[in-house]
């Protein structure tokens, strides 16, 4: 069980989180318009898992990324984007097939994804992704990689290796329905995941596509009876729930300023990540994770340019996230 006030004891190893999943290409308007109305777009490196290795890079410990993209222009600035931010990306593979892309709505809500599914697809399980594997203290994936068959036994791969490596596993439950081939039933697949990993964090979207609608707190039962060991629902304004099956806490909204949603959730995955890698409690962690949050809300694009973990949560004052 994961204790709040425990601290997780990683071995040392040659990295500290591993992203697997897909890298890709945010088309995000330059104006908030919900009909898709705006005639302008800008191009922002994105995709759940690698944006969290951009982060957490920015925040102060070492991200290994395992994707793929195309042989194409933007395949070509997701790299250098990783490049720049010094990311090896050795783990990097190119496929014959466009780099994926989702058009988004800029929001101040819940941003509206067009996903367009090329290369990412056809991420692979390789001798180096096994290596990296072997190096790690976490691992992390969302739902990207598994509504496709190809990727999704490259996850599975992942999983049956990280378990038996010590690795912490992180699954981000982002179910969306037009991810998923027709014919397949994308939400029994997810679910089928949910008792294979570490941590998980739903928004409370993901789990009304999962479950339907109900109460957070019912929500947060239905993912522990899959058996998940920590249930973190983020719930927008209204904060979030945090359950370790035993104990639920709840923590109020950091934000003060919300320029842009895209993101948010990936920038709590790397603020909790940094923590718990730093040594600091499970609590302490979930705090500075939603400090860092709040922080990337106040810029448009998933990866925003951040501080260091401890500068921003002194800049919201947590108290708590005092080691």
């Amino acid at each position: 069980m994961f204790y709040y006030e425990n601290r997780l004891a990683f071995k040392e190893r040659g990295s500290d989180i591993l992203t697997v999943g897909e890298m890709l290409v945010d088309m995000i308007s330059e104006e908030y318009d919900d009909t898709f109305e705006s005639g302008a777009y800008q191009k922002f490196f994105g995709g759940s898992p690698s944006n969290i290795a951009m982060n957490v890079k920015q925040l102060g410990i070492r991200p290994l990324v395992a994707a793929a993209v195309g042989r194409d222009g933007f395949g070509t600035f997701l790299i250098n984007q990783l490049k720049k931010a010094g990311i090896e990306t050795d783990l990097l593979q190119q496929a014959d097939a466009s780099t994926s892309m989702v058009v988004v709505t800029k929001s101040r809500s819940t941003p509206i994804p067009i996903f367009y599914r090329g290369a990412d697809q056809e991420l692979t399980f390789s001798p180096s992704l096994r290596a990296a594997l072997q190096c790690t203290k976490i691992v992390h994936f969302s739902c990207w990689p598994i509504s496709i068959p190809t990727a999704r036994s490259t996850i599975e791969r992942v999983i049956g290796e990280a378990r038996d490596n010590g690795v912490l596993i992180g699954f981000d439950p982002n179910y969306h329905p037009l991810i998923w081939q027709r014919g397949e039933d994308g939400i029994a697949i997810v679910k089928s995941f949910v008792g294979q990993v570490d941590i998980i964090k739903p928004s409370e979207d993901d789990a009304e596509r999962l479950f339907g609608k109900d109460s957070p707190e019912n929500q947060i039962e239905k993912f522990l009876e899959l058996g998940a060991k920590l249930v973190i629902m983020t719930l927008g304004a209204d904060g979030a729930l945090v359950s370790n099956g035993s104990e639920t806490l709840r923590f109020d909204t950091l934000a003060t300023e919300v320029k842009d949603t895209t993101g948010a959730g990936d920038a709590f995955w790397s603020g909790f990540y940094t923590a718990l890698i730093r040594g600091y409690t499970i609590r302490q962690s979930l705090h500075l994770g939603f400090a860092v949050s709040a922080y990337k809300l106040r810029f448009t694009g998933a990866v925003a340019p951040l501080q260091t973990l401890e500068e921003i949560g002194r800049l919201y004052d947590i108290q708590e996230a005092r080691k």
